[in-house]
């Protein structure tokens, strides 16, 4: 039996009257403890609330040495942890500090930790601990006894290495009272693999949970007054805050275990330095960010699981104030939720790209210019008394009309695999908008939870929609017409005929039916910047086989997207992506071989863009033309202009090389010779006006001779 207890807090006269000034410090919650008093999860996450890593200090390692010793903490440029930044960071308000330890290069055969490097841990831990704050201590960069390619073959082998150092850590710290917690693991993944950061195999997600449970029972079984109480965090595949990976950790039964969730979110604005303008945090990127939280929400809270966000951060792209407002909508949204969360910092202050999470400047402790805004924000969020600390811990209770009851679009089971072509989805099923309209789909399902699309009577405009809510419990996945209007477009929404359940995985449709309006709030749909773009494929005769389609945008703009078209009932779909070039052009190009040939219609979709306002400026069907294999690989003395390709003559595939190298460098490069042959323009670099300029020589509108341009 627990028994709970109350918590005495403290809080300074001073901490309630904000200054706000851009030096302002906030009087930290102090914590009273009695070594008796028993909290339960939930209370010990409230406590926590928000916290800081001491990130790439004790976490660092040499991958080229066996055994680093002391001088790990300072290998990767950041000074040794001291006392005085513990204090520094819990006068600013912070309440909890984890600790990112790496061990590896730090024990022997047997996996018997180093003894010197246990008491500079313990040292460290007992910073924080000694300072009345909460402290999170893990395994963090297990390269490779933990994090490994072979990540679903080799449970036994990593399973040994896990429990046997916890075994040691449970003992060292077994005196600790509630305010130690324990997280087994850091981001397990398949490093190396094709999937490192997305779309785990079960084999690899049976491992990480069973490592979970076998880290939790030495943790468990260790004689300590708080062996039973103790808090700890277990993460799923990279601590992934995706719903589809969060919804495959396994929790064991166990009132002191949380889930260990990572949240750089939303990505692009937070980490992705391809994203080229991160000036503004935009609605869409507020939008994401909700939705993000919320799905920790359904998949946890909602459960009874308490959650810590271990890592998050926006990282210095120079943009202060858009970081202000991402943190205000962060901390106000997992506040109600009651989720604290551990603020990432690895001291380093700007020109980090999508790493530079500096906020504590630890050569003197004071707070980086750029970044203590944003930690004041945060702070400003936690001291407003009109968002309660998990008020909104549970999501919204909804209720659905029965499934049987609606209007029933299927009649049979489908057996959908995505790894099978044209498995992935169901019939086209026939509805109308006053089918859906003020209601809802309802599908019944196992497995992964499905996604639907719906489509026009020609078969075209394939649109998808994610579910709003699921009962996990039935089996139902629900999705709202408010969001399918948003998606497709709410001035055509007439024109919706065709319907289709669609999984990424594996999943059986069991029943699908257009059922009335759901009692309770809906969440507001996300924003789809899709755009449309129709391709008539009629003309392709001859065996013309390559799609080139053409964007104009802001120059360093990433974008992706898909060509996509419907196979009798299957829709398919060809992906790219790529950035926008110095010119302001992005080419890509779609090689049409597996599209069938009576496929007369296809559609340019364009996901995402950085420029919101890039356009398709045209498409063209021609010919591929494959580089003969015999093409010479060394480089030839004298540049050959036009000659990209190397192949000893200029033609139309030199044009097509140039064009593929444009739209995906990584996949169609050009050797060192090839890069100086294309450049035949009259301007330094190679650009898609080179292209034209071959496909003029071919046309005998100029010839080789006339090579290179001269620069007008």
């Amino acid at each position: 039996m627990v028994l709970k207890t109350k918590i005495t807090r403290i809080v300074s006269v001073a901490a309630a009257a904000l200054c706000l000034t851009s030096g302002l410090n906030f009087v930290p919650l102090q914590i009273d403890i009695d070594a008796a008093d028993t909290l339960t999860a939930f209370e010990i996450t409230e406590e926590m609330q928000l916290g800081w890593n001491i990130g790439n200090s004790l976490d660092s390692y040499n991958a080229e040495l066996s055994n680093i010793g002391l001088s790990a903490e300072t290998c990767w440029g950041n000074p040794k942890t001291t006392q005085e930044m513990i204090n520094a960071v819990k006068a600013k308000g912070f309440n909890t500090i984890r600790v990112p330890v790496t061990w590896f290069q730090h024990v022997d055969e047997n996996y018997t930790i180093d003894a010197e490097w246990l008491a500079r841990v313990k040292e460290v831990v007992d910073y924080c601990y000694n300072n009345d704050m909460y402290v999170i201590l893990n395994l963090h960069h297990e390269e490779p006894y933990q994090n490994r390619s072979t990540l679903g073959a080799d449970y036994e082998e990593i399973t040994k290495y896990v429990t046997t150092l916890w075994g040691q850590l449970a003992e060292t710290f077994k005196d600790y009272d509630q305010r130690l917690i324990f997280e087994t693991m850091n981001e397990p993944r398949a490093t190396g693999t094709d999937h490192e950061w997305w779309g785990p195999t079960q084999a690899e997600i049976d491992t990480i949970n069973k490592i979970n449970a076998d880290a939790l029972k030495v943790i468990r079984d260790t004689k300590s007054p708080y062996s039973d109480t103790r808090l700890v965090m277990m993460p799923g595949y990279c601590a992934s805050s995706d719903t589809s990976m969060m919804s495959k950790v396994v929790i064991p039964d166990d009132d002191y275990v949380a889930a260990s969730v990572h949240a750089y979110s939303p990505y692009s604005f937070a980490m992705d330095a391809k994203v080229a303008d991160h000036s503004s945090f935009t609605e869409a990127n507020k939008t994401e960010l909700i939705n993000i939280m919320d799905g920790i929400r359904k998949t946890f809270s909602d459960k009874d699981i308490p959650v810590v966000l271990g890592e998050f951060s926006s990282s210095n792209f120079d943009n202060t104030d858009a970081r202000v407002e991402w943190a205000e909508t962060y901390i106000a949204t997992t506040k109600a939720y009651g989720i604290p969360c551990v603020l990432w910092d690895n001291n380093v202050k700007s020109n980090g790209g999508g790493e530079a999470h500096g906020y504590l400047n630890r050569s003197d402790c004071t707070w980086y210019e750029p970044s203590e805004p944003v930690v004041d924000a945060m702070f400003k969020v936690l001291n407003d008394d009109s968002i309660k600390w998990g008020s909104e811990r549970k999501s919204p209770v909804i209720k659905h009309e029965d499934i049987t009851k609606g209007k029933q679009l299927i009649d049979k089971v489908y057996e959908l695999d995505a790894s099978v072509e044209g498995g992935n989805c169901t019939e086209g099923r026939n509805v109308t908008w006053a089918d859906i309209k003020d209601g809802e789909i309802a599908v019944e399902f196992t497995g992964d939870a499905p996604v639907i699309a719906v489509c026009d009577g020609a078969w075209d405009g394939w649109t998808e929609i994610k579910p709003y809510d699921v009962d996990e419990e039935k089996g139902i996945a629900y999705y709202s017409s408010k969001h399918i209007a948003a998606a497709w477009g709410e001035d055509k929404v007439d024109s919706i005929e065709h319907i289709f359940a669609r999984t990424n995985s594996t999943t059986t449709v069991k029943a699908m039916a257009a059922i009335g309006a759901a009692q309770g709030e809906i969440v507001d749909p996300p924003v789809d910047n899709t755009k449309i773009y129709p391709i008539d494929l009629s003309s392709r005769k001859d065996g013309n086989n390559l799609l080139i389609l053409t964007f104009e945008g802001k120059a360093g703009s990433v974008i992706n997207g898909c060509l996509g078209y419907m196979n009798g009932a299957d829709w398919e779909a060809i992906e790219w992506e790529g950035k926008i070039d110095s010119n302001g052009k992005f080419i890509t190009n779609i090689v049409l071989d597996k599209i069938p040939e009576d496929i007369t219609k296809a559609e340019a979709q364009m996901w995402w863009c950085d420029d919101e306002n890039a356009e398709m400026t045209g498409y063209e069907l021609t010919w591929l033309i494959v580089e003969p294999t015999d093409a010479p690989t060394n480089p030839v003395e004298n540049v050959v202009y036009g000659d990209a390709n190397c192949d000893g003559n200029v033609t139309i595939a030199d044009a097509t090389a140039i064009l593929q190298h444009l739209g995906n460098e990584d996949k169609y490069g050009l050797s060192e010779q090839g890069r100086k042959n294309a450049d035949v323009d009259g301007n330094n670099g190679i650009t898609t006006e080179d292209a034209l300029t071959i496909q003029m020589i071919d046309a005998k509108l100029l010839t080789v001779k006339d090579l290179p341009l001269k620069a007008s």
